[in-house]
């Protein structure tokens, strides 16, 4: 037969392990859910300029006119080859995508520094 005392130790060892076990998994889920994937926001930040630029460049070729896009065209100071054109929306894209994903990438690395040190200052003063 168990004892009151025995018993109490045999639960307070199952709360104990249990209680280890729920840290160690709200530990992996932190580490997994708190890294930010570099080419993953890279791609997708590249894309959504990309798509902008494209279609606001699209845009104002088909709309046409005398002088069609003087604000979206000064952009060819900063991206050489880049016009407001058919071709030069494609060249403008591509630009913008590169620009996008190396920002992104860039954001991300400097996100998961920080949650990396904030991850391990925290660890520390548990």
């Amino acid at each position: 037969m168990m004892t009151s005392e025995s018993f109490e130790s045999k639960f307070s060892e199952t709360l104990s392990e249990e209680r280890a076990k729920a840290r160690r998994e709200e530990q992996l889920i932190k580490h997994a859910v708190v890294r930010l994937n570099g080419h993953v926001l890279g791609f997708v930040l590249g894309t959504i300029g990309a798509l902008a630029l494209f279609t606001a460049t699209i845009w104002l070729v088909l709309k046409g006119g005398e002088v069609v896009g003087p604000h979206l065209g000064l952009l060819d100071n900063f991206l050489p080859g880049y016009s407001v054109t058919v071709v030069g929306s494609f060249v403008g894209a591509a630009y913008a995508f590169a620009i996008g994903y190396i920002g992104g990438y860039i954001v991300s690395a400097i996100y998961n520094f920080i949650a990396r040190i904030r991850s391990n200052h925290r660890s520390r003063t548990e």
